[in-house]
């Protein structure tokens, strides 16, 4: 199944737009999961165990298994493998941001889609079509491209203005037209920047666009799907990570987590 007919599955069945972030940082762990030897695998399984049926997707981002080694990278594929296993209806995406010439992505698209099997993968676009060509041709999995992103800073190069117009919206003209050929790319849009999102929408019409900036970075659930929103009223996955996964500290925390969770779709589900 492709990545858009497998999230699209979903979204409709779970009745939810809700991505939940595995960014599970290992300094931020419940001291009740830290005891454990398997310790972040063991936080992300709680996680999906309480929230598999409220979710569209699960987002972990590799840097903060990456920074533990072999043993992190080792848990990431536990937590994608486990996934799979109890819940292969949920699509996986690979917060990674990878960009490289075209033969070394050669070797993060074999990570990514190979040995992890992710359903979909977060890049960069600074180097062109030619060097993301890797991902693009896997027409099975989801490319998520960069667009314009909901850090502070984000606006520095994004909004720079060519031929009258803010880079960002040339790209996604250029993605949406250009390189979707396979009907495989999504975009990243922060939900910092509502405004910025309403005319990406009207540029690429229905593509679908994974939002972070819900939750701990601030962004507003009914501004975002007042802009985001595509004509069939979807098109929107919202990620949400530190807000949901570290909602408690205690023994608990799965149960605090499936709460925050059930109270963002509904939020979310609220303005759809």
């Amino acid at each position: 199944m492709i990545f858009q007919e497998k999230i699209a599955g979903v979204m409709e069945s779970h009745d939810s737009f809700v991505c939940v972030g595995l960014d599970s940082d290992y300094t931020k762990l419940p001291e009740a999961v830290k005891t454990k030897q398997y310790a972040q695998y063991a936080f992300n399984q709680a996680i999906i165990d309480a929230t598999h049926d409220l979710v569209c997707a699960y987002k972990p981002n590799t840097a903060f298994y990456e920074a533990r080694g072999v043993k992190g990278i080792q848990e990431l594929k536990w937590t994608c493998e486990y996934i799979h296993e109890h819940y292969p209806e949920v699509p996986i995406i690979l917060d990674a941001k990878r960009a490289d010439i075209g033969n070394t992505n050669n070797g993060y698209v074999s990570f990514a889609y190979d040995y992890l099997e992710v359903d979909a993968v977060t890049v960069h676009p600074y180097l062109g079509k030619e060097a993301i060509q890797p991902f693009l041709d896997r027409k099975d999995k989801g490319t998520i491209i960069l667009c314009r992103t909901s850090n502070p800073g984000a606006g520095e190069l994004q909004d720079i203005k060519v031929e009258g117009k803010p880079f960002y919206l040339h790209l996604a003209e250029k993605i949406s037209k250009k390189w979707n050929e396979n009907e495989n790319c999504l975009l990243v849009v922060g939900a910092t920047y509502p405004e910025e999102m309403k005319q990406i929408r009207e540029v690429t019409g229905d593509m679908t666009f994974l939002v972070p900036g819900i939750g701990a970075q601030g962004g507003d659930i009914k501004a975002t799907l007042e802009a985001g929103l595509n004509s069939n009223k979807e098109g929107l996955i919202v990620s949400s990570s530190r807000g949901v996964i570290f909602a408690s500290n205690g023994e608990d925390f799965a149960e605090n987590e499936r709460e925050e969770t059930l109270k963002l779709r509904n939020q979310i589900n609220q303005y759809r």
